[in-house]
């Protein structure tokens, strides 16, 4: 299976495993259907959403960037990814806040994004994260045939469907996650 969009070929990530994390590998190896998991390689340097897109000529409505959010409560602290349009942002003091009962929620610093994903900056995807992180989904999202997201490493993106987005461990879709 493969796929080109914009100046982009997609192949098969596990045929391509030098171009994903090893947590993504990890994950996609325990799939039935992880041959529809593609994935491009891409300079590094344009791996951040809009010169990503401006670079590859890819429309940016079909991109999304994962954010990975703690939220906390009293000594209690939560985790999650957030996956939004690269378009938006998202509602980080409503939504995802009540989603894990916290009082006060905000982004994670940069060194424990690395440490606990196993994957660089720039480039954590929601595939193959920590299981008990929730994965929360902006419904807009799983409507979409096709959406590049990260692969783990800053070199390559993968492609999906929003169908498989739905279907991974931990997924939450919800509506008016992205502002």
């Amino acid at each position: 299976m493969s796929a080109k969009i914009g100046d982009l070929s997609f192949g098969v990530a596990l045929e391509n495993q030098h171009l994903i994390a090893k947590p993504v590998k990890k994950y996609l190896e325990t799939l039935g259907s992880a041959d529809e998991v593609l994935v491009a390689e891409i300079r590094p340097d344009f791996s951040d959403s809009l010169a990503f897109c401006e670079e590859y000529r890819i429309s940016p409505e079909i991109g999304a960037n994962c954010l990975i959010v703690e939220g906390v409560r009293g000594e209690n602290k939560k985790y999650a990814a957030c996956l939004v349009p690269i378009n938006s942002r998202a509602n980080i003091n409503s939504i995802v806040r009540k989603q894990l009962d916290a009082r006060r929620a905000s982004m994670v610093s940069k060194v424990f994004a690395v440490s606990e994903s196993g994957m660089e900056y720039g480039s954590i995807t929601v595939v193959g994260l920590p299981k008990e992180w929730p994965i929360l989904i902006d419904k807009s999202l799983v409507a979409l045939p096709q959406v590049i997201i990260g692969a783990g490493l800053r070199k390559s993106k993968l492609l999906v469907s929003g169908k498989f987005l739905s279907e991974l461990l931990g997924a939450v879709v919800i509506q008016g996650l992205a502002t």
